[in-house]
């Protein structure tokens, strides 16, 4: 009986539903500003919507898409939204998407060098191309002993290099010290180094998360941290591995990489900096003195599918010794044996990651760096970080709000002052306005606490963002603000 749906790969029915989708997409982002930017469904909404078992026979791709538009997109949270100011951005682009179709259609399974050599080969010299945009040392570049290599997310970065960084301790002092061995980071680093540790079967214990404070603006200190190791080392615990961020989650803070990185050095641990957010600023040379000190560092990463217009996913880790990511995540069974690589003349990324399986990554940000240019990227960035710092100015201008840490790239965290007579220091007052202003579904702001204290975040990086999305967001809260204050 002759199929009636479409055929596994028929060039004319790709051209024409191909066709199809791209107008369904464009006339998505043509209408995105009249989504709610956070979807107000409930949890199991789409249950009720959608059959219970897969279809017998084919449907209509129209059906689909009609599917999609009225079952699908309530329940998105528009992340592409110029009205989206919650997390970080995950940028989009014109670029980004031409790249993620084109390695969809491909759609090779680079695990090693032969499966196909362009996509490991484009990924070394765009990683190299994107290296010395950032001003990284040469030891992080393909052409020494390191090289870079695209991991889906910086959640992932962390976890290899802490497996490297850990087998490398344990060959030094001997396989039966796991349980001596000590991780280091602030209270402000992503929770993603927790669970590397979970995973790579750090002892709980070990792991140290020092304190950081508004005195430091909430960035790692030097001397809390020498002092913790100091003690460590005194009860024969051996440190290892010390991960530095540039633009925390919480709030951007940036920790001294100079001077961590020199304590690091001095004790043979291993230096991992996370820059997933605010690496993409430091292309622009006004920005790239945050990450000085760099040269200090075993491993250095950043999200282009954050804030450099690469569709997710596209997270860019470098290392200087790319030896000890392979002593740690190497395999070599008989059927992935090949001259090439037996030869150790070819680099294979299997050996660089958690899978073994890998997507043509390398595609999209190769036609980002190309079809935008160094200028055009840098551009892209001051302007956000000018639209934050318009926001920032909007809120030093009503005395009900305040900006609580500085802003050095294009994230505000504030807060609604509370009255004189409030007794938990406003934190349920914002907590109520954070719910009211996302359930307009005209904005989408996120939270964090520092110091005991609830903070407003807005985040500037959506790529249709223009100032009048940021005035618009700024009067929704002023306007529930007024509101929730007379009922205080």
């Amino acid at each position: 009986m002759e199929s009636r749906g479409l055929k596994p790969m028929d060039a004319e029915q790709l051209r024409e539903n191909a066709h199809r989708m791209v107008d369904f997409i464009a006339d998505y982002y043509k209408t995105i500003e009249n989504f709610p930017v956070l979807s107000q469904v409930q949890p199991g909404y789409l249950r009720e919507l959608v059959p219970d078992s897969a279809p017998k026979h084919p449907e209509s791709l129209q059906n689909v898409l009609d599917d999609i538009q009225a079952k699908i997109l309530p329940g998105v949270t528009h992340w592409q939204s110029p009205n989206y100011f919650a997390y970080y951005p995950s940028n989009s682009s014109v670029a980004g998407f031409l790249g993620e179709m084109l390695s969809g259609a491909l759609n090779i399974v680079g695990f090693s060098w032969i499966t196909s050599p362009a996509a490991t080969e484009l990924e070394m010299i765009v990683l190299d191309w994107l290296g010395k945009m950032l001003k990284l040392p040469e030891d992080f570049l393909s052409t020494g002993q390191g090289g870079g290599v695209i991991q889906g997310t910086a959640s992932e970065a962390v976890l290899v290099v802490l497996l490297a960084a850990r087998d490398k301790a344990l060959r030094r002092v001997g396989k039966n010290a796991l349980e001596k061995l000590v991780v280091y980071a602030s209270d402000q680093t992503h929770s993603a180094l927790q669970k590397a540790c979970q995973i790579g079967g750090i002892y709980p214990e070990n792991c140290r998360v020092l304190k950081t404070d508004s005195s430091t603006n909430y960035s790692l200190s030097p001397d809390v941290l020498a002092e913790a190791i100091s003690h460590d080392l005194a009860i024969g615990l051996i440190p290892f591995f010390l991960c530095a961020t540039v633009g925390t989650t919480s709030s951007t803070a940036v920790d001294p990489l100079l001077e961590l990185g020199k304590i690091a050095k001095s004790n043979g641990m291993w230096f991992h900096v996370d820059a997933a957010y605010a690496g993409s600023a430091c292309i622009c040379p006004e920005y790239r003195q945050y990450i000085n000190g760099v040269e200090e560092a075993d491993s250095f990463n950043m999200n282009a599918h954050k804030w450099l217009l690469t569709n997710f996913d596209c997270s860019a880790l470098w290392i200087k010794d790319r030896n000890a990511l392979i002593q740690s995540l190497s395999t070599n069974p008989e059927f992935l044996k090949n001259k090439a690589s037996q030869a150790n003349m070819v680099v294979d990324y299997k050996d660089w990651q958690i899978p073994l399986g890998r997507r043509f990554r390398s595609l999209k940000l190769w036609f980002v760096l190309r079809l935008y240019g160094l200028e055009n990227l840098q551009c892209y960035i001051r302007s956000h970080i000018q639209l934050a710092k318009h926001f920032e100015g909007l809120v030093e201008q009503d005395p009900r709000f305040e900006v609580v840490t500085p802003r050095i790239f294009s994230l505000v965290c504030f807060r609604l002052l509370p009255p004189q007579n409030n007794q938990d220091g406003g934190n349920k007052l914002n907590r109520e306005l954070l719910d009211i202003v996302n359930s307009t579904g005209k904005i989408f702001i996120s939270h964090t606490v520092l110091s005991g204290t609830y903070i407003l975040r807005f985040a500037v990086g959506a790529p249709l963002t223009e100032e009048r999305h940021v005035n618009a967001a700024w009067k929704v809260l002023q306007d529930e603000a007024s509101t929730l204050l007379e009922k205080s």
